[in-house]
């Protein structure tokens, strides 16, 4: 069969299960270690069967078994790094570059002349963002927590790829940097913030770990729960939280923050789609 047989038989299925056509491509990008552009050079080539074998039934698990497409190929693009994950982990968002992206902004603007900038991420799941700030910054100790060891274990071996110095932890939140009388200039999370009773598409709720999606009946209970601890571990001279959260949670954090941090300059920032994603709390800086 070749590359272009395969992916019209693979869209008509795809069509026929009410997914998108892309997932072909990229299961096929997959199989055949070849870059999209080569893909469309390709197109009259025969492929191997071994390698048909490997996308056919990748393609089925993902039509019959309804598996999120990057558990099953066990990694996901963010910020230009191939993250390993697994149904461990939260399956890292482009939503959660730009809170990293923003981060690294706030390091150049208000920690530009540190030598060593503590940061911590909590919740780190695949390390995503730990890792990522990690490695773009040279100066930058991170810790790292979750409460689940798989997590971690996902975690570590991304930290192993890419930047081996992140340092991690394994507890509830805030609890084990509260523990090791770790001090904080950057406080980093994006915590589980569904509402339990909210509608979410089926093949996230039926795959990706709950641990990691819901956060309460409104949404806001990781928030109240690391507000509630994290003064103990910022450092006094100043310092910044940064959260990922719900679209639609952005006033409600933003009172919930001004209740715990009342001198703090409390700054609510939308994603690329115009919707509230981010916030960031200000400590003895703006």
């Amino acid at each position: 069969m070749t590359i272009k047989e395969m992916l019209q038989q693979a869209e008509v299925l795809l069509d026929a299960n009410g997914s998108e056509r892309s997932i072909a491509k990229i299961l096929l990008i997959d199989a055949l270690q070849m870059e999209s552009y080569e893909i469309l050079m390709n197109l009259d080539s025969v492929v191997d069967a071994q390698k048909e074998a490997i996308f056919l039934g990748n393609l089925t698990r993902f039509i019959e078994k309804k598996e999120p497409v990057q558990y099953i190929l066990g990694y996901e693009y963010f910020m230009g790094r191939n993250f390993q994950v697994s149904e461990a982990v939260l399956i890292p968002r482009p939503e959660t570059e730009e809170l990293v992206y923003n981060v690294l902004d706030i390091i150049d603007e208000y920690f530009e002349t540190y030598e060593c900038i503590r940061c911590c991420d909590v919740g780190t799941g695949s390390g995503a963002i730990s890792v990522s700030l990690a490695a773009e910054c040279d100066n930058v100790q991170m810790i790292a927590t979750d409460i689940s060891e798989e997590a971690l274990s996902i975690a570590r071996k991304n930290a192993q790829a890419f930047a081996p110095q992140v340092t991690f932890l394994a507890g509830d939140m805030v609890q084990p940097l509260v523990e090791s009388g770790t001090q904080v200039d950057i406080f980093i999370s994006n915590p589980p913030y569904i509402p339990v009773e909210e509608n979410v598409d089926a093949i996230v709720k039926e795959n990706e770990p709950h641990v990691a999606l819901f956060g309460g009946n409104d949404g806001l209970y990781f928030y109240r729960k690391i507000f509630d601890q994290v003064h103990d571990i910022l450092a006094p001279e100043r310092n910044v939280l940064a959260f990922e959260m719900g679209y639609d949670q952005g006033d409600r954090l933003r009172e919930l923050a001004q209740v715990h941090f009342p001198e703090a300059v409390i700054e609510v920032v939308q994603d690329i789609n115009g919707k509230d994603r981010m916030l960031f709390i200000y400590n003895n800086i703006k």
